[in-house]
């Protein structure tokens, strides 16, 4: 039953979620300002660039601010995105766990072995990918070996494909091995629990849209963008090509996410809780080296909003969806934006 004032009125309760409601209507309305300032600067000095990236986020803004004005439901999403509730609560869980695992190996007079073992075994992977995992190496032990595989049409394919078995053993295979026979935990609890996926469904729609928005503007007016993606440069030969080069491309990057989200955190985590996060998005950062800048500066925050996410929803399974999604995009944005998509079924 509410409570009367002073005035004999009675008091309504607090509404669930009504400050993180109000912290949003806040966001979005200074979000709507600043994409219309964008537009604004982008007419005036000609700047395409900044014209539709000042429509890209007013335009997301608004509609997003108009759901959750006309959807009550969605308010409790809106609570689990807000920083306080997504990243602040979170690590303190994580903190307030590992803090419990330590005290348990105090009392027992155990010791960790995990984080040494994880980011030893996760230092050498990374350096002989490094040196023997590219498609330079490839080529190099192609010409050693006098072979003619230089002859064949996929010949640019199977030096990706090693670029991908590489990440593939170095990410995955040898870390999820140390996993198993060394840890004796189950993979599931390094990122691969499936259980509970589709509670979290919607967090994966809403980040390909906000970054497919970004690429959609960068392949559009970013010649370094065009010129470095795809990877593979005979994707749009034939939707042969493409695909299987998507294929290859898909296999590293559940690779990485089991590696860096996975495998990494789980190791991690007992002995340095959320800063774990912190301590995985360095090399994680690193690794975008060579790419065009804003990527690489963008992977940071990245690794660390996966990095909560997949310790909040304990699977990596959204990572590598949206990691997957948004790859596809910038591959296809970057061939419109250039040679078009292939026509051709086959080479």
């Amino acid at each position: 039953m509410a409570s009367a004032s002073s005035s004999g009125q009675p008091i309504e309760p607090p509404r669930p979620y009504a400050h993180e409601v109000k912290d949003f209507r806040r966001a979005s309305v200074v979000a709507i300002g600043l994409g219309l300032l964008a537009i604004g600067i982008g007419l005036q000095r000609e700047a395409q660039v900044a014209v539709e990236g000042g429509l890209a986020l007013a335009g997301f803004a608004l509609v997003f601010r108009l759901v959750v004005e006309l959807v009550p439901s969605t308010h409790d999403k809106v609570a689990f995105l807000h920083p306080r509730n997504f990243f602040l609560a979170t690590w303190r869980e994580l903190d307030a766990e590992a803090e419990a695992e330590r005290r348990a190996r105090t009392d027992s007079g155990r010791y960790d072995y995990r984080p040494m073992i994880a980011l030893v075994v996760g230092a050498v992977c990374l350096a002989l990918m490094e040196y023997f995992g590219h498609t330079v190496h490839f080529n190099e032990l192609v010409d050693a070996t006098d072979s003619e595989l230089r002859e064949s049409p996929y010949f640019q394919l199977m030096g990706f494909g090693w670029w991908s078995l590489f990440r593939v053993l170095g990410y995955f295979v040898v870390p999820a091995l140390v996993a198993i026979a060394v840890f004796r935990e189950p993979l599931r609890e390094h990122g691969l629990e499936t259980k509970g996926f589709l509670e979290h469904a919607w967090i994966y729609a809403l980040s390909f849209v906000v970054v497919f928005l970004c690429v959609a503007v960068l392949a559009r007016n970013d010649a370094h963008f065009q010129s470095y993606y795809p990877f593979y440069r005979l994707s749009s030969r034939s939707w042969a090509d493409f695909w299987m080069w998507e294929v290859l491309y898909a296999a590293q990057f559940f690779s990485l996410e089991f590696f860096f989200r996975g495998f990494w955190l789980r190791s991690m985590k007992p002995s340095m809780g959320s800063y774990a996060i912190f301590a995985m998005v360095v090399p994680y950062c690193m690794i975008h080296f060579g790419k065009p800048l804003l990527e690489t500066l963008a992977a940071i925050f990245a690794g660390l909003v996966l990095g909560t996410l997949s310790m909040k929803t304990r699977s990596i399974w959204s990572g590598f969806l949206i990691h997957v999604s948004v790859a596809i995009s910038m591959d296809m944005a970057a061939l419109l934006a250039t040679d078009g998509l292939p026509t051709e079924m086959w080479p």
